[in-house]
């Protein structure tokens, strides 16, 4: 394994920057969570350098439980601390393939215990007003409605929701081609009624988006110029369809991914089933709405049985 050497001065730049590549390369990081990256690792940077190191192959373990005790004591709550430390980690694992630290002294460090909150979602009638809230006059009200019928049908991310593009749909197999975090595709369902919205909107769109050069992938939800939507469109029009809809509780595109879940569970479905449309990678991600049901069967047990208390 090639050994990179770096001058004093510049070695931790270029070893964060080659270590940003990487994961943009071979783990098909975001933008988003490459800019949490550098930032996390700028406020290593700064921590290491005040306690002598001149590069980042110079840190200890011990050095690093000391930064690790400083996130504490600065007062970062606990999912902020895990991060950055889960940062720290998988920069020195990248040092260790690299070859200029020979273990990862990151490896002994314990992220502390975050207490999940329970995802928000909405009730299914909740949901029926709000997909009933665009107004199908319109090109726009016509793309909202699939928009928000697609995000309820298959669960998908906002972020994965905006990279569609037409050759992703198969209207007539119920499903669509979902590229999750690291590039890993999954199949979203297309239920009845998202399949009839995506017609609908598909029928209108020609007369309200610009064709993309011949050859390059047409987005499937465009925005008013004809350019792919984005993720802040997505939240600005689920925020004018909430008020219409007289939802007053705060939501955001994440929400209706929320409600895809804990509606299937509610329903019976098979926890690994859910966890494969949600695209988690872990079943433990997805078991959090196995809560979300628990909560609301012990409270409607609470209310309802004459002898719960």
């Amino acid at each position: 394994m090639a050994t990179h050497s770096s001058a004093a001065g510049d070695g931790f730049s270029a070893a964060i920057e080659r270590f940003l590549r990487f994961l943009a390369a071979e783990r098909g990081a975001s933008p988003l969570t490459l800019k949490s990256y550098r930032e996390d690792l700028r406020q290593l940077e700064e921590f290491l350098r005040s306690a002598g190191c001149r590069t980042p192959g110079e840190a200890s373990s011990v050095i690093l439980r000391r930064f690790a005790s400083g996130l504490h004591a600065a007062g970062y709550a606990a999912s902020s601390v895990a991060r950055k430390l889960a940062s720290t980690r998988s920069f020195y694992a990248f040092g260790q393939r690299e070859g200029w630290v020979p273990a990862n002294p990151a490896k002994p460090l314990r992220s502390p215990r975050r207490s999940r909150k329970l995802p928000k979602f909405l009730t299914g009638e909740e949901i029926g007003r709000l997909l009933a809230a665009p107004k199908p006059a319109r090109a726009g009200g016509l793309r909202d409605r699939a928009i928000l019928e697609l995000m309820y049908s298959s669960g998908v991310r906002v972020r994965e929701l905006v990279g569609l593009d037409d050759a992703d749909l198969d209207i007539r197999g119920g499903t669509i081609r979902v590229r999750g975090k690291g590039r890993r595709e999954r199949l979203g369902m297309v239920g009845s009624h998202a399949q009839a919205a995506l017609q609908a909107w598909l029928a209108a769109r020609p007369r309200s988006a610009i064709a993309p050069p011949r050859g390059a992938p047409r987005p499937l939800f465009t925005n008013r110029f004809g350019g792919r939507l984005s993720v802040r469109g997505v939240a600005r029009l689920l925020e004018k369809h909430l008020a219409e809809a007289g939802l007053s509780r705060r939501a955001s595109p994440h929400t209706l991914r929320h409600s895809f879940a804990t509606h299937l569970l509610d329903a019976g479905a098979d926890i690994r089933s859910v966890q494969e449309l949600l695209g988690h990678k872990s079943l433990v991600t997805t078991q959090i709405y196995t809560h979300v049901t628990t909560t609301r069967l012990l409270d409607a047990f609470d209310k309802a049985h004459p002898r719960a208390r």
